[in-house]
């Protein structure tokens, strides 16, 4: 049946008449009083024209302001870690930054606090970006201008902390986005002041600059940021001209490898060549004393024989003369034969023979018995010989 059918004393399905108006806010305002006292343990009146009905509205709504306000100033109760630094604001309005610990602050909308991570490391690459274990590359970022007006792909990465959390908070609108601009725009001033070569193979020269250069615009736009970590992770020419600047890049170390290889080579020879050098060096120094010396010795000899050919010129000259003679015929091959102007024989010389044992010395050879006489055992009779002959040619 339809809940207004007849019989059915005109009530609706939650259990009001149909002529019954909504309820009384007083009738409200006193089950809410005497719940109240119920649970402060005070004693509820079934007798509701017992007080008068605007005294209990008032008090309930004195409890029900005075809980809110608790927990309204409750609400003020916060705590910062030690990792953090709380930014308290006071009508939106810097106000001061506390430590870590227990805190309170006027609740909002009077107060309010923002809490910083300042001991968190975090990343901004430039000319990259790392997704799923890979690099992808940023061309707009990565592509640079060199000051020979060559172009290079540079992949930059760097790690930064907050160290001012109020001043990254207000002083810069987006402080994320801004140091992404600034890195990109130091290194791009650096790399615009090297070379191609210095900007490949000067990697530490370039990062020190680029960091120095990107801290020293963090302090003057006031970002409360300072770099932890600046690492240049890849520099190379771009990909239309990689095969041909690895051909250069071979050349050099082609070039570093034989340079390397020479200085090897030198330091290897100049001691062996500066050796030899001393040696002949001492050679010639002794040398050098050897002649002397015997020169000495010879100027000695050479006035003590001519003291003596001054006390006797004939015997002394004549000496000389056998002397040289004798010098002269002991380094000769020569086979000297005495024989009379009469004799008709034939001579039979083994001259082979005669030679292999006359090598170092000369022989004299009697005919009349064929025999062989050494000066090697008998010096004083081919002195006499000798002697002999000049005399027979009537020499001296």
């Amino acid at each position: 049946m339809a809940w207004n059918e007849p019989g059915k004393d005109d009530k609706d399905p939650w259990g009001n008449r149909g002529n019954d108006g909504p309820p009384d806010l007083d009738d409200v305002i006193r089950n809410i009083q005497r719940k109240l006292s119920g649970m402060l343990g005070g004693s509820s009146s079934t007798n509701s024209d017992d007080q008068p009905s605007g005294q209990g509205s008032a008090i309930g709504l004195g409890l029900i302001a005075a809980v809110i306000f608790i927990v309204w100033l409750a609400s003020g109760i916060y705590i910062v870690e030690p990792a953090e630094r709380g930014v308290i604001l006071q009508f939106g309005k810097y106000k001061e930054t506390v430590l870590p610990g227990p805190h309170w602050h006027i609740p909002a909308p009077i107060q309010s606090v923002d809490v910083v991570d300042v001991d968190k490391s975090r990343t901004a690459a430039i000319g990259f970006r790392s997704t799923v274990g890979r690099d992808s590359t940023i061309a707009s970022e990565a592509l640079m201008l060199t000051k020979d007006e060559n172009i290079i792909e540079m992949k930059v990465e760097i790690q930064y902390r907050v160290e001012d959390a109020a001043a990254f908070l207000f002083n810069v609108d987006n402080p994320i986005a801004t140091l992404e601009k600034m890195t990109e725009s130091a290194v791009r001033e650096v790399v615009g002041q090297s070379s191609m070569d210095q900007a490949i193979n000067e990697r530490a020269n370039l990062k020190g600059q680029a960091e120095t250069l990107l801290q020293s615009l963090l302090n003057d736009y006031g970002t409360g940021l300072i770099v932890t970590s600046f690492n240049i992770k890849d520099t190379q020419p771009p990909a239309q001209v990689q095969a041909a600047f690895s051909d250069v890049v071979k050349a050099g170390a082609d070039k570093e490898r034989m340079k390397n290889e020479a200085e090897a080579y030198a330091n290897d020879i100049v001691p062996k060549a500066r050796g030899a050098a001393f040696r002949l060096v001492q050679e010639a120094e002794a040398y050098k004393s050897q002649i002397l010396s015997k020169a000495k010795g010879e100027t000695s000899r050479f006035l003590q024989v001519m003291k003596e050919y001054e006390k006797a010129p004939e015997i002394t000259r004549e000496r000389l003369y056998l002397d040289t003679m004798e010098s002269v015929y002991s380094k000769t091959q020569k086979v000297m034969v005495d024989v009379s102007k009469d004799s008709s024989n034939v001579l039979y010389l083994p001259l082979d023979k005669m030679r292999s044992s006359s090598n170092s010395e000369p022989t004299r050879v009697d005919v009349s018995n064929m025999n062989n006489y050494s000066t090697s055992t008998n010096n004083s009779g081919a002195s006499t010989s000798v002697r002999e002959d000049a005399r027979s040619r009537g020499g001296r």
